[in-house]
């Protein structure tokens, strides 16, 4: 398993917390997330992904389901950093 950490902005943070589409996209493929809220900037978010197979994660995030779950979570894709545990 891999852990994964993602930063990104926002347009608003409770529609984000509140959006079903993590799980109905994750969930699924057996991959678990923590979120995280930046208590110092209205607009930045984070997440802590538990993830089994890397390939099947990035082709999801590179996916037109991915993009329309951010674009419906007001997710700023331009702001997306990903890092990988090492």
């Amino acid at each position: 398993m891999t852990t994964v950490l993602i930063f990104h902005e926002v347009d608003d943070v409770e529609h984000w917390l509140n959006s079903p589409r993590r799980e109905e996209i994750f969930g699924p493929l057996g991959i678990t997330v923590q979120t995280f809220i930046d208590p110092t900037d209205d607009h930045r978010v984070g997440l802590i992904a538990d993830v089994h197979d890397m390939d099947v994660f990035q082709r999801v995030m590179a996916s037109e389901v991915a993009a329309e779950a951010m674009q419906f979570d007001g997710v700023r894709p331009e702001t997306v950093v990903m890092m990988v545990e090492s």
